[in-house]
């Protein structure tokens, strides 16, 4: 009678059986054991490929759970197929079982009820997040609600050579004067790639009157009169920039690669330690070093999510608790891997867990954590949905 049980419970279909159960972790785990878990993720960096690929061997070894990278270009579209999936009324078996995610796709699949129930707060290694220090509860000012994960911290900086700069400019008025004075020497990721638009959301707290109307939604302010101050800027900037503006690089790899060709000495990034990585990785000059304007800089935190109808949820939750574990958090934390912020509080780690983040060399472009000044929220995704599509409008080009 057991075995048949077994057996017509392995025939029903996906929907007929209750979803994993976060708080009942020994369940996941065995559920998880040989299931394929497709985690749709950014493929545009080698570094962060390989760390992916090295997640999946973990997992496989200590949980038997297969990991298959599927890599994307635009976080959207694996949003855009988990609505299709829903609008087909696809509701267990889904394509996408797990997706690095933020900000406007975040708040867009939240709002159109395309997410698993809140498990983030019940993975084991919760305890460890640094839930009161780092943005691990709010995504762009929108409440997680334990809808997803987070798996690394990250802060906008600008990387420069200083065998061309000799200091860190600290101002985005400084920025423009620089780059009037030095021109092609600067550009930025063609947006809607997410860093270009983050420099224009950096810029934009650069110039903004009242940075705190940029936390409600666009609709609630004057837009307008709010981001007139960034068109100008932009204005003023874009003929100075590499290639007088008509042309970008279309990705943060390509915005380094023309550093180390020596066609740019200025660039942003949102990870404190890629100049250091990318020093460690020969993929830039050991010249290079890193600054933040006064006052701050964006930071943010990078989530994974589980969608309503993910085909592995069980899995998709390993794979979550296994990147806030101790040793894939220090790992990620190494330069030489990538460079990425931890999103735990260290002082709640055993000894030999804290030794792993003690033990990291930082490298020689990275700010200590004290230099980095204050992290500046991440306005309400509306502000970069309306300023993606102006930019685009006003300034956009194929390259």
């Amino acid at each position: 009678m057991t075995r048949l049980l077994a057996a017509l419970l392995a025939a029903l279909p996906a929907s007929a059986l209750a979803d994993p159960d976060p708080a009942d972790w020994d369940a996941v785990l065995e559920e998880a054991r040989g299931q394929t878990v497709y985690w749709n993720a950014w493929g545009g960096s080698t570094t962060t490929n390989d760390f992916i690929a090295w997640v999946g061997q973990r997992v496989a070894e200590e949980h038997g759970v297969s990991l298959e990278h599927v890599k994307l270009s635009d976080t959207a579209d694996a949003v855009s197929r988990v609505l299709a999936e829903k609008t087909a009324g696809r509701d267990a078996g889904g394509a996408v079982d797990l997706i690095w995610i933020n900000g406007e796709n975040f708040a867009a699949m939240k709002e159109n009820d395309l997410l698993f129930g809140s498990f983030a707060e019940d993975l084991p290694n919760w305890r460890h997040v640094d839930v009161s220090g780092k943005p691990v509860t709010v995504d762009f000012t929108v409440p997680t609600d334990g809808y997803e994960s987070p798996w690394a911290t990250a802060q906008v900086v600008f990387m420069y050579d200083t065998a061309d700069i000799p200091g860190p400019l600290p101002s985005m008025q400084a920025i423009l004067d620089w780059a009037e004075a030095n021109p092609g020497r600067f550009t930025y990721p063609q947006p809607p790639d997410f860093l270009g638009s983050t420099f224009l959301k950096q810029a934009l707290y650069g110039v903004v009157e009242d940075p705190d109307v940029l936390l409600a939604p666009a609709a609630q302010a004057d837009y307008e009169a709010v981001t007139a101050p960034l068109w100008a800027f932009v204005d003023a900037l874009t003929p100075h920039l590499w290639r007088q503006g008509r042309a970008y690089p279309q990705s943060g790899p390509r915005q380094i690669q023309l550093m180390a060709d020596d066609e740019i000495d200025l660039a942003i990034s949102f990870s404190p330690g890629e100049a250091s990585a990318a020093i460690a990785n020969f993929q830039l000059p050991a010249t290079v070093r890193t600054f933040v304007p006064e006052g701050g800089s964006i930071g943010n935190a990078s989530f994974v999510a589980i969608p309503y109808n993910a085909s592995a949820k069980a899995g998709a939750m390993v794979v979550a608790n296994f990147l806030l574990s101790p040793e894939a958090q220090a790992r990620a934390l190494d330069p030489d891997v990538l460079g990425y912020g931890t999103v735990l509080d260290l002082d709640t780690l055993s000894p030999g867990d804290r030794a792993r983040f003690d033990a990291i060399e930082l490298g020689i472009a990275t700010l200590p954590p004290d230099a980095l000044g204050p992290a500046l929220p991440e306005p309400h995704p509306s502000w970069m949905e309306r300023i993606e599509q102006d930019w685009i409008a006003r300034y956009g080009v194929t390259e």
